[in-house]
């Protein structure tokens, strides 16, 4: 299957400039998968240590009329996490959309920063803690979103539960980049399934801008198919999700607890 991955910039949807090259791409590669950043329909809210709600309900109304569109992309399975408002609730929700099953709703974002450009646990609640994979299109799918990434047990976790793909959408910083591309290996070599990112680029605080680099890894060893950069802000790589299914069986994963 063809996978595709990508760095945008924050304000990517105040025209139709990026959304016009991005069906462009998926048209010419005939994508099958696309991973977009976190969160990637409005501006990066929780850059601001002063949390308003008003903003909040903004991101949340503009995610729903982006997602509307999603219709528009010609590829079949497209992932990435929103804002959304639930039972009183804020909360950073993963999603899977088909064209034939519109939204479904996977996991909420469980782990929190709060620092300059990130006040996230500031902004919005903890999901409900559950770490589970999605069987859709023939894949098993898990979500370890941004900060996620870091918490390897999880990627054991999915090991345990067959996963193919793990699916990191992120905002991260430029300064930072070298560890999240590390993090993204170790996530693939403790689940033997791909790990593929999406981030954005660009300016974020005065002080820091996004660091781009979203990645396709292999689950065997780790290995960094490709990286997204300024010169090249979409990414399609062939996989062959046999590869996940044969790490399994392979050191470290088939050690015993």
């Amino acid at each position: 299957m063809k996978a595709t991955v990508c760095e945008l910039p924050n304000n990517w949807t105040d025209s139709d400039k990026y959304w016009n090259l991005l069906i462009k791409h998926l048209e010419q590669e005939q994508s099958d998968l696309l991973v977009l950043p976190e969160m990637p329909f409005f501006k990066w809210v929780t850059r601001y240590s002063d949390v308003s709600q008003d903003l909040w309900e903004q991101a949340v109304k503009a995610h729903d009329a982006w997602i509307n569109r999603l219709n528009e992309l010609p590829v079949e399975l497209i992932i990435a996490s929103r804002p959304a408002i639930e039972n009183n609730q804020y909360l950073n929700k993963g999603f899977v959309f088909t064209h034939d099953k519109g939204i479904i709703f996977v996991h909420d974002k469980y782990y929190l920063p709060d620092e300059p450009g990130y006040y996230e646990s500031s902004w919005y609640e903890k999901g409900n803690g559950v770490f589970d994979i999605i069987n859709i299109s023939g894949l098993k799918i898990g979500f370890l979103i941004c900060t996620e990434i870091w918490f390897t047990e999880r990627a054991r976790q999915y090991l345990k539960q067959g996963v193919d793909i793990i699916i990191c959408p992120r905002a991260t910083p430029e300064s930072k980049i070298d560890i999240w591309v590390t993090g993204g290996k170790a996530a693939a070599i403790v689940s033997g399934a791909f790990c593929l990112s999406s981030n954005y680029n660009g300016p974020n605080t005065q002080e820091e801008n996004f660091g781009g680099t979203g990645w396709i890894i292999n689950p065997e060893r780790g290995d960094v198919l490709g990286t997204t950069s300024l010169n090249q802000e979409f990414l399609t790589i062939d996989i062959d999700i046999n590869d996940a299914k044969n790490a399994k069986t392979t050191y470290p994963r088939y050690v015993k607890e």
